[in-house]
C-alpha cells in the first residue's frame, strides 16, 4: 500500500472504533487468555506504553519493531514496538511512548503526529498493562538504535496483511513449556504475544483501506 493512501483516511482511522479485545485475542497465547479484567486488575499491573508508528519507505506504507537485546528477563530477544515503562518524569502514558522510541531508535517527539490510542494490551509474565499509540511521520526516519535494541525490522504493512504469515508454533520460554502460539512471520522473525495482539488490532483498523486501495486498482 502506498504511503500517501494513509494521508487520504485519516480522519477515517482517527474515528473508527477500536476492535479491542476481540482482535487482541485471535493473537493471544494460552497463557494471556487465562485472564480476566478482574483477576488482572487484582494483580495491581505495572504501566507501559508503545508507539505503533507508520512510516514510508520507498512510496509504501511500514511500520517498524525492534527486537530486544539479549538480557537476563522476561522479553529478552523477543520483538516488539519502540517503548517501555512510565517514568516518573512521564507526565502522560503518550510521552512515554514518544520518549522511549526517541531512545530506542532516535526518532524525535517533534516528527511524529497522533493519530489515536488504541486498545491497551495485558503481558501476564511480566505484569504490564500496555497502552499503544498509533502515530505516523511524514520524514524520512533516520533508526540508530541503542544499547537495548539488537536490531531493528522495517515491514511493510502489506506483510500484515498476507494471510501466509499467520502461523502456529510451539514455543518455550522461563514462564511456558512447549505452548502452541499463533504469531506473525514478519522479516523472518516470529512476532508474537502483545506485539502480535497489537497488531492484529491495527490490521482491523486499516483493513478498510487496504480493501479501498485494492478495489481502487482493479
Amino acid at each position: 500500500m502506498e504511503f500517501n493512501i494513509l494521508s487520504k483516511h485519516l480522519n477515517t482511522i482517527q474515528e473508527k472504533a477500536n476492535a479491542g479485545w476481540k482482535a487482541q485475542q485471535i493473537m493471544a497465547p494460552a497463557l494471556r487468555l487465562q485472564y480476566n479484567e478482574e483477576q488482572i486488575k487484582d494483580r495491581n499491573p505495572k504501566k507501559a506504553s508503545v508507539l505503533v508508528l507508520l512510516y514510508s519507505k520507498d512510496a509504501k506504507l511500514h511500520f517498524v519493531l525492534t527486537k530486544r537485546a539479549s538480557y537476563k528477563g522476561t522479553h529478552s530477544a523477543q520483538i516488539s514496538f519502540p517503548g517501555g515503562k512510565v517514568n516518573d518524569s512521564d507526565k502522560t502514558l503518550y510521552q512515554t511512548a514518544l520518549r522511549e522510541t526517541f531512545e530506542e531508535i532516535n526518532i524525535h517527539p517533534k516528527h511524529v503526529i497522533l493519530l489515536k490510542e488504541l486498545s491497551k494490551t495485558y503481558i501476564p509474565p511480566s505484569n504490564f498493562w500496555v497502552y499503544p499509540f498509533l502515530a505516523y511521520t511524514s520524514e524520512s526516519p533516520n533508526f540508530k538504535k541503542n544499547y537495548e535494541v539488537a536490531s531493528i525490522l522495517e515491514v511493510p504493512i502489506t506483510e500484515l496483511f498476507n494471510e501466509k504469515n499467520v502461523r502456529i508454533k510451539k514455543i518455550s520460554t522461563s514462564y511456558m513449556k512447549n505452548a502452541d502460539v499463533p504469531y506473525f512471520n514478519l522479516q523472518k522473525e516470529v512476532v508474537w504475544g502483545a506485539t502480535a495482539m497489537i497488531l492484529n488490532e491495527l490490521k482491523e483498523l486499516l483493513k478498510p483501506i487496504l480493501q479501498e486501495n485494492l478495489a481502487n486498482k482493479r
